[in-house]
Formats: structure tokens, sequence, C-alpha cells
């Protein structure tokens, strides 16, 4: 039996283990967390520039959609062109397009809008499986679920202060919630290219050395994906990940459609600044505290705890109180689940990371939207029938991750199944995989 210290890494070894290059990737990502308004406030925006609440439910679902395409898409991109580019790449076209967004909210811009919004999603999100890949690359392996944690601490930094700064700006005029957001997108970007490696351990980039694998070319695309589906254990996997997305929007969708009909819209910023707050202040903690039990467990109540949180909406009736209590029972399930579930495509082999990463983020974006446009249809149709649909979602995404993650061992697949992470046409070689045992 391990120690206890052994069991699993606790926090400040993983802080003193991260590289420069990891720390500069971390701090690009609160960069440019701190002015991603678009998913998050662009329901209230084009509600409060009188274009409705449909057309922002389906706007928002075209990004959540766009966001699908660009998480699969960074993926290749990420394989083909290395992270780094990638990145630079995604940012730049993200900074451009948010910035086009306050001159299209005008009536009868709706089609355009929509489109936008859609593209803008796919643009920007492209660049999260080439983050993960890297940050996962360049992090000591057996601090992999703690560095996944730490990106999701820099990201909530990001978010708790992009609140205050949003408030500040709607103050003045809203158009500038989206110009913000594309300069901290064209800052990220500059970031990338001046002090981001080139290449990594799983992204060779475009010129790769004579020792690196061979690119196994598109009909090994086709296999790897194709091997992907004939899992069962990973689909039950992407499914959980599929459902606690439709759970999770409705953090930015159902919820401040609910505070705004209760006339408690500033209550919604209050809740993400708290909900950000606690994730900052506590979630490596509980990463280091979970961390060696099962994996399956720990995503499975993670899940049914958010769950809780998100359905506890439902009994709100216009309290704060009651709003804000919820809001640390949600983040309380994010914080257990989060980095578990998100980390166990980082444990693929080293040829194969980039698509598994991308696509279990695309099966996320892809439940993105249509809880989005659940949401808002239930929403807006059945009232507080929403929060019933998310207890629904919920309990059957921690049912998914019992049967799907099951027997993983600690810390989301550190032992991962030969079975679901390796490359279809047979088991990996010993070095192809990109753990280093003892």
């Amino acid at each position: 039996m391990s120690a206890p210290d052994e069991k699993g890494p606790k926090v400040l070894p993983a802080l003193r283990a991260a590289p420069l290059a990891a720390r500069y990737l971390l701090g690009g990502a609160l960069l440019n967390q701190m002015g991603a308004f678009l998913q998050t406030f662009l329901v209230l925006y084009l509600v409060h520039k009188g274009l409705g609440a449909s057309l922002a439910g389906i706007a928002l679902g075209a990004y959540s959609l766009g966001a699908v395409v660009g998480t699969l898409a960074g993926g290749e991109l990420t394989h083909r062109l290395g992270a780094r580019t990638t990145i630079a790449a995604s940012m730049a076209g993200s900074a451009l397009l948010v910035s086009c967004v306050p001159l299209l909210s005008r009536p009868g811009q709706g089609p355009v809008l929509i489109a936008v919004t859609a593209l803008t999603g796919a643009i920007t999100q492209a660049y999260r499986p080439a983050a993960s890949t890297m940050l996962s690359d360049l992090m000591p392996d057996e601090h992999r679920v703690m560095a996944f944690s730490m990106f999701r601490i820099a990201i909530n930094v990001g978010a708790a202060l992009g609140p205050l700064i949003a408030f500040w700006l709607i103050t003045v005029d809203w158009d500038l919630l989206f110009w913000f957001d594309g300069a901290t997108a064209l800052l990220y970007a500059l970031l990338a290219l001046a002090v981001l490696p080139r290449r990594t351990r799983s992204t060779a980039g475009p010129r790769p050395a004579a020792d690196a694998p061979e690119d196994p070319g598109a009909g090994a695309s086709r296999s790897v994906y194709g091997g992907m589906v004939r899992d069962i254990r990973f689909v039950l996997y992407l499914a959980a990940m599929a459902l606690m997305a439709i759970v999770y929007v409705q953090y930015t969708v159902a919820l401040p459609l609910e505070l705004d009909a209760a006339g408690l819209t500033s209550t919604y910023s209050i809740a993400l600044t708290l909900s950000s707050t606690v994730l900052i202040t506590c979630e490596l903690a509980v990463t280091a505290r979970v961390k060696g039990w099962p994996a399956h467990r720990v995503a499975a109540a993670g899940t049914v705890l958010m769950t809780l949180g998100m359905a506890g909406y439902g009994l709100a009736s216009g309290s704060t109180v009651v709003v804000l209590l919820c809001t640390v029972v949600f983040v309380s399930g994010l914080m257990t689940n989060g980095p578990t579930m998100f980390a166990y495509p980082a444990t693929a082999p080293l040829r194969v990371k980039g698509r598994y990463i991308g696509t279990s983020q695309a099966v996320f974006g892809l439940g993105s939207a249509l809880g989005t446009v659940l949401g808002e249809a239930v929403w807006r149709h059945y009232g507080g029938g929403v929060w019933l649909m998310c207890a629904a979602a919920g309990v059957g995404s921690a049912v998914c991750c019992h049967l799907g993650m099951r027997g993983l061992g600690p810390a989301a697949g550190e032992a991962e199944p030969a079975a679901a992470l390796a490359p279809a046409g047979g088991p990996r070689s010993a070095d192809e995989d990109p753990r280093v045992d003892g």
C-alpha cells in the first residue's frame, strides 16, 4: 500500500512541478477568460437590445453548435499544426469575430448574427484541445489531474474578475463587453506566439523532428475515431459528458432568464462572482483530497452534487440567498468531478491524445448546444420544468460516470483501460504510453 502522501499529489508539489511554459499557458487562459463575455452575457445582451429571448437562445445554441465543430477541429489542428499555432490562430480569429457582434445585434440582422456566433464558437473553442494537450504534455504525468485543476483555477480567476469588469462596462455601454472580449483574445494570441513552446511531446508542429512519430494519416484518423465508437466504456463516458453539459449550461441559459424574470438580474453577476471565488479558493484542495479515490466515484458523486445545486434553483422563488446557496452546492459538484472527468482523455497515447481530448470536449459542446436549445424552450413553455429536466439529465450522467469510468483506479485513469485509450488496430506499445510509471 502506498504511503498517504504518495496516494495522490498534493497542491504545492504540483505547483512547484509546473514549468515556466505551463505557467504562461495558465496565465493566457486567465487573461482570455477575464474577457470571455460572449457565452455568459449573450442572452442578457440580446434581451437588453430588444431582440427577444427566442433569438438569444438560438444565437447561444448556434455558438454551442459551432463549439462542437471547433473542438473537433481543434483536436485535428493540434495534431497537424501544433498546439501553439492552433491556440494563436484560434484566439486571433475569435478577436475579430466577437468584435463584430455589436454591429450585428440589430433588428433584421438575426440570421447573420446567428451565423457569426456559430462561427465564433467554432473558432474560439478550437483552442481548448490545443491548450489541454499542451498542458498535459508540459506537466509531469503524476500531476496530470492536478494540472487540469490548476487550469480550471486559472480560468475561474478570470471568470471571477470578468463579471466585475462586465458590470463596469455595462454602466458605460453594453457594446464594450464584446470589444473587451476581442481585445483579451488578441492579447492571448500574441502571448501564445511569444512565449509558448512550438513543439511538445505529442504535437511536433509543422516540421517534426526526424525521430518524431509518423503522422498516422487520414485512414488512421478514421480508425481512431472508429475505435472510440466501438468502446462501450468510452461511449458511456462521452454520454456522461454530454448529459453533464446539459445540466451545466443552464447556469448561462435558464438561470439568467429566471433571475431576469424575477427582477434579480444583478443577482446573476453576484452568483457568477461567488462561483468563481469558491472554485478559486477551494478546487485545488478538493482535487488533492479526492485524487486517490476511484475515478468513477469521484465523477458520479460530483455530478450528483452539481445536479442537486442546479435543481435547487427551482426552489429559489425569487430569493437571492437561496440562489447563492444553490450556487455553492453546484460549484462544489463541479470542483469534485471536473478535473477528473476532463483529465481522463489526456491519458490517451501521444499520437492520438489531441483527438481524444477534442472528441471529449466536442461531445461536451454538443451537450451544451442541446442544453441551450432545450433549456430556453422548456423554460419558456414550462417555467420551473427546466429544473426537473436538469435533475433527470444529472442522474443519467452520474449513472454513465459510474458505469463507464468504473475500474479506472484513482485520479481519472492513472491506470487507464487499454481498450478505451489504445488506437484502433491493437494495443499500444510501451513507447506509445505517455505515462511515466515506476
